[in-house]
């Protein structure tokens, strides 16, 4: 699962980096609004830490930037302004939730799962494809009931191709996922094709079928059979 921070607040950023990564999420930063504008134009998440304040502009524009582009990320603001006012803004531009600063890391992680469990798993904490079922808060795939040991990539590859079942996927838009801000250090997408063979080769000697479908010169797709 890959989260954005739309944070100024240095200390703070740093804090909620560093839990979201111990919590397995791919985390990208943004300090300012023209920083997540381009993010937000670039890559999509599936959760916005939003925080409203914002050195160079408010971070409910952003938000209502998004649905007016009918994005679908999940958005959790983030922000020491905790008015009435301030959090039905929010909610009615079309945030999920609304964390008033100072919260628990604990609390915020929470609020994460709550949010991603809405957007993709439609409430639950796993989805199940093919007899692999794929639990998000663990980082756990099985088949048949029994676990298969994956890295956390290749997890993070089968999990958002799962999520996307039946959907073809840009090489571009999977190595991004799993490469979180060090996309432009690859010049080829030779590292994807080692993980994508090394989640095939698991998956047929746990004895799954090869669900995994390379579409020539577009990328890959997950069929649900």
């Amino acid at each position: 699962m890959k989260i954005l921070l739309i944070e100024d607040e240095r200390q703070l950023s740093k804090s909620i980096l560093t839990y979201l990564k111990s919590e397995k999420y791919s985390c990208d930063l943004a300090e300012n609004f023209e920083t997540a504008q381009e993010k937000l134009e670039l890559h999509e998440y599936d959760c916005i830490l939003l925080d409203i304040t914002l050195p160079d502009g408010n971070g409910l524009q952003l938000l209502k930037q998004l649905k007016e582009n009918k994005k679908s990320d999940g958005v959790i603001i983030i922000s020491a302004k905790n008015s009435l006012d301030d959090k039905i803004s929010g909610l009615q531009l079309g945030a999920d939730d609304y964390l008033a600063k100072p919260f628990h890391l604990s609390e915020l992680g929470a609020r994460i799962s709550a949010v991603i469990r809405r957007k993709h798993f439609k409430g639950n904490s796993s989805i199940t494809v093919n007899d692999l079922e794929i639990h998000s808060e663990a980082k756990l795939i099985s088949f048949q009931g029994k676990p298969i040991d994956f890295t956390r990539k290749e997890f993070d590859i089968l999990l958002y191709l799962a999520v996307n079942k039946n959907r073809i996927i840009s090489k571009n838009a999977i190595a991004e996922h799993i490469a979180e801000d060090n996309i432009q250090f690859f010049d080829n997408f030779d590292f994807l094709y080692a993980h994508i063979k090394n989640i095939k080769k698991k998956l047929a000697a746990a004895g799954a079928q090869d669900c995994i479908k390379s579409v020539y010169g577009m990328g890959y797709k997950l069929e649900a059979l």
